[in-house]
């Protein structure tokens, strides 16, 4: 008998598609798009289509381990759920007596971005038990907190909405890898007559079937807002009615933006100055312009002043006001009037405790003056050992004799194989969740389809086992999965908007507003205090920042000593084929990523005596990895880029621990590196380069 169900992607990803699973005798056969999902329109990547592969692969951790062999060495034992949860407990018990508390850290991030198995008892157990808490950094952290600075929270014009503008710009975004079925509301607007504009440092898929593509230096984005703000008050095209009611700090831009050119901004960016000025005439004269604002951007040293200049760009022209005008970044702020926070209900003792920014768990696990040092780490969705910055010392710091390991996973990644301790967690065809979206305004439910593979628990049913084993007992932190579901959306806005637990079970998925085809900022309504768009933020001079919008070079990218002794700047975007490290141990989806590979410039791959395929050394003072080289007939001279994240030693052995100016963010693409042959052409072994299609 064929059933199918209904169900979500998990992975990070913004569009959240809706998926059904077909299933025949217990066993999964088929993963298909929902057709009905308005947004996703019934279309999966390139990396979910193939999903069940790994729900089924032959590599898939289906039984608790035990290690026997050296850290890093990847020997375990098999053992039983009562032996595995016991030595889990023991690790954060010995920490807890021999220094307290703190000594233990919960490590996660979004392996799933469920609700339930991602975010909600496993914050709540260490969260109780007073353990040190983590700042979750890695991804958004300086486009949020730019974002709350300025309008509230993440929300924007309706991603469906983007359709209706005259003018879309791509900024810091490839669509078709990261955000794939945006795409189609671009092409839409499109057919409309709409000029797309793509801003990248990257020749990307994006980029490249764009109307125009403004291939700035990377770091530089604040100084083209800058510019084309400039730009737009010299023409008088600012809304300065609009402005004057609804916005906070204009006349204190106004004035600063007297400082700025077109002119100047190009010398920055390393752009042409009539590239500049045609997409500044462009915006002047396009009502609505629409700007999809990425993450990329962000990862550099002074990214939150760059998204708040972007913001503020969206905002002087008045295209808040205008159906499908303005910036969008993320629309995880729309869901916040449907939804309950599941981390930490209020009737859950929760001791204060220090807070550890993840992005800097390399520095954390090996600084001598961390007191107390950190002695029991979990980990759950989420491969730190090769996703964070300084990865050869976050390695050391995971070796760690005295550090007690556990991690919750699918899989025997590069952070597997350092754990004492392995539990076999449960993939997204298994288990119950509930998802919002940060790319779109859709809710939904994901049912479980089959029964777990072999011995493998829920995430939530381990943290019930582990707290019980702890002797924890508060019912906060034993409730089931359907009742933490129903929590979530136990809010007087879902009802009225008809959200529940049945309704989902039934249809899949619900839309959570009626925003489509609206203006809700037209006359200000934005999530701030004053309900105004904040270009100045005071409190942002109490943190030592600019109240206003405005450029600083980034870090490396933008320092000129050091350039001299490691000239290329190393971006390092995302895999079409894999979701940060997820689906990088795949045969299938490794054949189609190719071979980790760096990409050049012609005459920087030149310079170096360096032809396509041959193997190369990327290298900093932090540390170095090897891969092949490619040439690329769109690079830009001095900027290179390697795909994230294959397992092993990888592009983050360059990266740096150091934060961005706003949210604790970090910096993976402010790196500067040289690049050395180290073997002359493809080795014996049939090897081949990645394919250029990241962002």
């Amino acid at each position: 008998m064929r059933e199918v169900i209904n169900g979500a992607c998990p992975l990070d990803c913004p569009d959240t598609c809706g998926w059904q699973i077909a299933v025949e005798d217990g066993r999964a056969v088929e993963i298909r798009g929902r057709k009905e999902h308005p947004f996703t329109r019934g279309a999966l990547c390139g990396k979910v289509n193939r999903y069940l592969d790994a729900v089924y692969a032959p590599d898939r951790l289906t039984t608790p381990l035990r290690r026997v062999g050296t850290k890093g060495e990847g020997r375990f034992q098999p053992i039983d759920w009562d032996e595995a949860i016991g030595l889990a407990a023991e690790g954060i018990r010995t920490a807890i007596d021999r220094d307290g508390p703190e000594a233990v850290m919960p490590y996660y991030y979004a392996g799933t971005l469920g609700e339930v198995q991602g975010w909600s008892l496993g914050i709540r157990l260490f969260n109780h038990l007073g353990a040190t808490r983590m700042l979750g950094t890695i991804c958004t952290g300086a486009a949020s907190a730019a974002m709350k600075a300025t309008i509230g929270r993440p929300v924007g014009n309706d991603p469906e909405d983007i359709e209706h503008a005259a003018l879309v710009i791509i900024w810091g975004a490839n669509l078709l890898t990261s955000n794939m079925h945006q795409w189609h509301w671009v092409q839409e607007a499109q057919a409309r007559g709409a000029h797309v504009v793509a801003v990248d440092p990257l020749p990307t898929d994006t980029a490249r079937r764009c109307d125009a593509h403004l291939q700035l230096l990377p770091g530089t984005d604040g100084a083209l807002a800058m510019g084309l703000m400039a730009a737009l008050v010299e023409a008088g095209a600012a809304d300065e009615e609009w402005l004057a009611a609804y916005a906070e700090g204009w006349p204190e831009l106004r004035d600063r933006l007297g400082e700025w050119s077109v002119e100047r901004a190009a010398e920055i960016c390393g752009l042409d100055v009539l590239e500049v000025r045609a997409l500044a005439d462009r915006i002047i004269t396009s009502r609505p312009t629409a700007i999809r604002i990425g993450l990329g951007l962000q990862r550099h040293a002074t990214a939150g002043a760059a998204f708040r200049a972007i913001l503020a760009l969206g905002a002087i022209t008045g295209d808040y006001a205008r159906v499908g005008g303005g910036p969008l970044a993320m629309t995880g702020g729309h869901f916040d009037p449907i939804r309950n926070d599941l981390e930490q209900p209020a009737d859950l003792p929760m001791p204060p405790a220090r807070i550890v920014n993840m992005s800097r768990l390399a520095e954390a696990l090996t600084d001598p003056a961390m007191a107390p040092p950190i002695r029991s780490l979990v980990v759950w969705d989420t491969n730190p050992a090769a996703t964070v910055p300084d990865q050869v010392r976050a390695q050391q710091g995971l070796m760690r004799d005295d550090l007690h390991l556990t991690v919750l996973e699918q899989r025997m990644t590069d952070t597997t194989r350092f754990a004492d301790v392995v539990l076999p967690a449960t993939m997204q065809t298994e288990h119950l969740d509930i998802h919002p979206s940060y790319g779109h305004h859709y809710i939904a439910l994901n049912r479980p389809a089959i029964a777990p593979i072999g011995d493998c628990l829920p995430n939530n049913e381990i943290f019930r086992r582990l707290a019980a084993a702890l002797g924890l007992d508060h019912p906060r932190l034993h409730q089931d999965d359907e009742a933490l579901v129903r929590e979530y959306i136990d809010t007087d806005e879902a009802r009225a908007r008809g959200i529940t637990f049945e309704r989902l079970w039934d249809e899949g998925f619900i839309r959570i507003d009626d925003e489509r085809g609206r203006t809700p900022y037209a006359a200000g309504g934005f999530p701030t205090a004053s309900g105004r768009f904040r270009i100045l933020c005071p409190e942002l001079a109490e943190q030592g920042l600019d109240p206003l919008p405005g450029y600083a070079p980034p870090a490396e990218a933008g320092d000129p000593v050091l350039a001299e002794r490691f000239p290329l700047v190393l971006i390092t975007p995302a895999q079409r084929f894999f979701l940060n490290s997820t689906f990088a141990d795949l045969p299938g989806h490794l054949k189609l990523a190719g071979e980790p590979t760096v990409f050049l410039h012609a005459e920087d791959a030149a310079a170096r005596g360096i032809e396509p395929g041959d193997t190369v050394e990327v290298a900093n003072d932090r540390g170095a990895f090897r891969c092949l080289a490619a040439v690329h007939p769109q690079a830009r001279r001095g900027v290179a880029w390697s795909y994230k994240v294959h397992w092993g030693g990888n592009v983050n052995a360059t990266t740096a621990v150091r934060d961005a100016d706003m949210g604790g963010s970090p910096t993976f693409h402010d790196n500067r590196v040289d690049v050395a042959l180290v073997e002359r052409g493809a080795p014996a072994v049939e090897r081949r380069a990645a394919e250029p299609v990241g962002d």
